[in-house]
């Protein structure tokens, strides 16, 4: 697994050197909007402490910070009018965990992702098994 990165662009969003958007906030979780949106709605949210992915967060994060994310996560997509409970058509999570799923900055985030028909999960042809 890689290790954590200070300099990633998260990290230092976290302590304030890059400016953000809050969507939202708490004591566990910050979510803003991505500055390459890939929808009509597309947030980025990501937990305070240093994990680098999915299953570094999963390993290591208290279970506080989990459920912390987790209701973070739900609490965006409420506050972005994506749930259908809301009047939303609902929304889209991707977390890219590795270099061959693409992930571009060292720090767990989900993409939260709505606004309008998305498409079909697993449009990209999948590869020829040798």
């Amino acid at each position: 697994m890689t290790a954590y990165d200070e300099s990633n662009v998260f990290a230092r969003i976290l302590r304030g050197e890059i400016p953000s958007r809050p969507v939202h906030e708490d004591e566990h979780s910050l979510a803003f909007p991505d500055i390459n949106p890939l929808g009509p709605t597309h947030i980025l949210v990501i937990p305070k402490g240093r994990y680098v992915s999915f299953e570094d967060f999963a390993e290591k994060a208290s279970e506080a910070e989990i459920v912390g994310f987790v209701r973070a996560i739900a609490a965006t997509a409420k506050k972005a009018g994506l749930t259908q409970a809301d009047g939303g058509q609902g929304f889209r999570l991707v977390a890219n965990a590795g270099p061959a799923a693409h992930q571009e900055v060292p720090h767990l985030h989900m993409h939260l992702l709505g606004g309008g028909d998305l498409g079909p999960v697993g449009a990209q042809k999948p590869r020829d098994k040798a």
